[in-house]
């Protein structure tokens, strides 16, 4: 099973919403698959969605999900991490209008760059992102939490040291 959020703020992911119609459509996508779509006006054509999931449903979708589709915010990678989920971070993008500024590609490619998730900046990089992970390619590390602020060193140093002054 497929669980994909989209996160509980007032930003649209409409993008991500119609590529998941897409992948079904193509049959790159052949698994069940669950979206909590927020205030996306986009209406899924393929797949279950509500808007908005109480934080023990959100809990627990990601808990019976193989696989996590979610938009490049921190507390929903760090959520399906530490329940040992395979994680394809897909990055909202201001220049889509998704978010007012690009921090979260900055936080999934601290991720991926620790081989933690996937990260998609575009919606043409989920399809090989899924299908890595379908293939057993996908080549990323498991998560282990052991020090609660592991994450924002990680990410401080990530920034720190590809910040263009």
């Amino acid at each position: 099973m497929i669980f994909v959020t989209t996160g509980s703020r007032a930003y649209p992911f409409d993008r991500l919403c119609v590529k998941l119609d897409e992948l079904i459509e193509k049959g790159v996508i052949r698994e069940e698959l669950f979206a909590q779509i927020g205030v996306s006006s986009y209406v899924p054509k393929h797949y279950a969605y509500c808007d908005y999931l109480s934080p023990e449903e959100f809990e627990q979708r990601v808990g019976s999900a193989d696989i996590v589709i979610t938009h490049g915010a921190s507390g929903s990678i760090m959520k399906a991490l530490n329940m040992g989920k395979k994680v394809i971070a897909v990055t909202r993008l201001e220049k889509y209008g998704e978010i007012s500024s690009d921090h979260q590609a900055q936080y999934s490619e601290a991720f991926s760059s620790n081989k933690y998730v996937l990260a998609a900046f575009e919606m043409d990089d989920l399809e090989d992102k899924l299908l890595s992970i379908y293939d057993g390619n996908a080549d990323l590390v498991p998560w282990e939490n052991k020090d609660p602020l592991a994450i924002v060193r990680m990410i401080d140093e990530f920034i720190q040291e590809n910040w263009d002054d």
